[in-house]
């Protein structure tokens, strides 16, 4: 009991686990550190860095070496029968070579030092095309980035868009109960212009309140977990939103002109072409450099020993058993397959052509796309202009037919009607904020603002 009495005070004493409260560039920031997609998009450009590596160095000096220890028949003697290392007439070469009297140990050593000196363009291009390649990578790290400041910023302004809803709805809630509990009490005192069938459509609205408000509430907090794997907070942590309230995000500045110009020279596509272009047109020239000899200088030996076997010192006579020779080369390598290589550079060319075709259409695209954002963007800021007016008005009608119900000078389906408008009006108002705020990170997006 001690224990447990001492336990109870020391946790009393810890400080409480404090929630981390997070504005939206805090909560980009954050997942962009923690975003494991943006770190494999990393690693994948470490990759393509690699194959730099590997294309520079294919002209380096290359070592070829083999050895290895085994077992040959021992033999002694002359090249004679019998053993004979000299003969005057009639003389036969010895032919013992399958008689396995003795057993030598036998060793060898086989190498090639190459070092290329000209390989007529292969190196140069192939390495022109793996650095086309790391750019590609590195522009679909930013895409990635983009990705993910999409999400986050869906997972707070839906976060913000539910709360607002849901503080919406338990405000109309409350009126309504009001509205209800002063029609039931009417109801049985007999006072007011009241009905059976008055209290029958308050219920109804408030089922109807209380419907949408559990969604709102399961929204609000999938919203908020989402933030948190997102921020990598994890699902156990705690976190809260700097926002007490949906923002009204101001307007972009840039003309429509502008944001064409930026998006035509930031878009991630835009360098992912260009560069894409680059390692295309650099292929084909290594399949066509494929098709010519590499020139090469080195040195080539081959060195054996067998200790247990008399060295065969002719000349003309190889003995692949006891036997040293090294020498400088000067050499030419040529592999040539004239229809598969020929093939190989067509298929690249034809990859090229459409890789063309991308990028005349994506420099058409890319102004459409925007100029298509913008104009939903405006088209969306007067639509929250003009559900802001509408809202304040509903929440007047709402407000002014309550206080006449409660002075018995309105009826229930009228107060319920104010309700149901205002409850209406300013949750179109909330989602049409969410969009425009939603539209906006779109438009960013589309013109490469982020990096």
């Amino acid at each position: 009991m001690k224990r447990l009495i001492v336990a109870t005070l020391i946790a009393a004493m810890l400080p409480a686990a404090q929630a981390e409260t997070l504005s939206l560039d805090q909560a980009v920031q954050k997942a962009l550190h923690a975003d494991p997609r943006i770190k494999e998009r990393e690693k994948l450009v470490d990759a393509a860095r690699a194959l730099v590596d590997q294309a520079q160095g294919s002209d380096d000096m290359m070592v070829d070496v083999n050895t290895f220890v085994g077992l040959a028949p021992g033999v002694s003697g002359g090249f004679y029968q019998n053993g004979a290392k000299s003969c005057s007439s009639g003389c036969q070469p010895r032919s013992d070579l399958y008689d396995f009297n003795s057993l030598s140990a036998w060793g060898e050593l086989d190498f090639k030092l190459i070092k290329p000196i000209a390989t007529f363009g292969k190196v140069a291009s192939y390495t022109a095309a793996a650095e086309g390649n790391v750019t590609v990578k590195r522009a679909e790290v930013r895409e990635q980035r983009a990705a993910t400041i999409y999400d986050v910023s869906r997972a707070y302004y839906g976060y913000l868009t539910a709360h607002d809803s849901r503080l919406l709805l338990e405000d109309v809630k409350g009126r309504l109960l009001k509205a209800k509990e002063l029609a039931d009490r009417w109801l049985a005192d007999g006072k007011g212009d009241i009905k059976q069938s008055d209290v029958f459509a308050l219920e109804n609205g408030l089922a109807m309140i209380n419907r949408y408000l559990a969604k709102a509430k399961a929204v609000e907090q999938v919203a908020l977990d989402g933030l948190k794997v997102l921020t990598g907070i994890g699902m156990d942590g705690e976190l809260q939103v700097a926002d007490r309230s949906l923002p009204v995000v101001a307007m972009p500045q840039s003309s429509l002109s502008e944001l064409v110009r930026k998006a035509l020279a930031d878009r991630p596509e835009m360098s992912q072409l260009s560069a894409g272009l680059k390692a295309r047109r650099a292929l084909v020239e290594a399949k066509k450099a494929d098709r010519r000899p590499n020139l090469y200088i080195g040195v080539v030996g081959s060195l054996a020993g067998a200790p247990g076997r008399d060295t065969l010192d002719n000349p003309y006579v190889l003995d692949m058993y006891n036997h040293v020779g090294v020498t400088p080369v000067i050499g030419l390598n040529w592999n040539y397959q004239g229809g598969s290589m020929d093939a190989k550079v067509t298929h690249e060319q034809a990859k090229l052509n459409a890789l063309i075709e991308k990028d005349a259409f994506a420099r058409q695209g890319i102004p459409f796309d925007v100029a298509k954002k913008y104009h939903e963007l405006q088209s969306l800021r007067e639509q929250v202009k003009q559900l802001a007016d509408g809202s304040r008005a509903g929440r007047r009608w709402m407000i002014a037919s309550y206080a006449d119900f409660e002075a018995g000078l309105e009826k229930a389906d009228k107060v319920l009607e104010a309700f149901k408008t205002y409850a209406l009006t300013q949750a179109d108002y909330i989602s049409t904020v969410d969009d425009y705020d939603m539209k906006l990170v779109e438009l960013n997006r589309a013109v490469g603002a982020y990096q």
